[in-house]
């Protein structure tokens, strides 16, 4: 009975021998025998941007009157930045960069904005409706968001490491960097790199250009507004 039972196996050990051996030599022949079969799904496209870490996570109000989240933004890629409406220096010029960014990409379902107040007492949900009209926002995927105020500023300054604070002498009350954050579709700040380090955030200013930066508030060339657009396009394609 042992004996069958070995002759058995064999035969089963030979059979699946000649229908596999050929099929191994054709995959060295084509340099592909360490791949896993499983792994070469098609995927998307991947991009060449850094990636800085994960978004911190937030809850605040939209203009709206509803509670967003960063869950709101779960699979879409989106931009960040951190501003007051009454701002009499950069802010209007941060808003018009975003709004040239959401003329880009408005039909993308997948692309979101996030423009968070840095002055929540005068910006409240209704003073943000009212200066999103005001300033021709229509993307549903545009959230302007106000909340408790030092939660905002950690918000800004720990979590996403983007300057926002009170200063008297400044105008408005307040001062911030100026700086626009890109998050990917799986909640990650991604950027550019310059010799190999990565350069953090983009510029939301119309500054002077140098090799193909803009100037930000600290003296310090950023990619500007045209690099954050093909970047976005990037992580869209992702």
């Amino acid at each position: 009975m042992k004996n069958k039972s070995y002759i058995g196996i064999s035969f089963i050990i030979l059979v699946f021998g000649i229908l596999t051996i050929p099929k191994i030599v054709d995959r060295i022949k084509n340099e592909d025998v360490v791949k896993n079969d499983r792994l070469n799904v098609v995927q998307g496209k991947q991009s060449d941007l850094f990636t800085v870490g994960k978004a911190p996570f937030f809850r605040l109000t939209n203009q709206d009157g509803k509670t967003i989240t960063h869950e709101f933004y779960k699979g879409k890629v989106y931009v960040v930045e951190f501003f007051f409406a009454t701002c009499p220096s950069i802010c209007p010029v941060m808003n018009q960069n975003m709004l040239y960014i959401q003329e880009s990409y408005n039909a993308y379902k997948d692309f979101g904005i996030a423009s968070i107040t840095i002055d929540p007492a005068n910006d409240t949900a209704q003073a943000l409706k009212a200066h999103a009209q005001q300033l021709g926002a229509v993307s549903p995927n545009w959230n302007f968001l106000t909340g408790d105020k030092d939660y905002i500023y950690k918000l800004a300054n720990k979590g996403f490491k983007i300057y926002a604070g009170e200063n008297k002498q400044a105008a408005g009350g307040f001062e911030h960097s100026g700086l626009f954050a890109l998050i990917d579709k799986y909640g990650n700040i991604r950027c550019r790199t310059k010799n190999g380090n990565p350069i953090m955030y983009y510029s939301g200013l119309n500054y002077a250009d140098k090799d193909g930066m803009e100037e930000d508030l600290s003296g310090k060339y950023r990619p500007g507004v045209e690099a954050l657009k093909e970047d976005i396009k990037k992580l869209l394609e992702e």
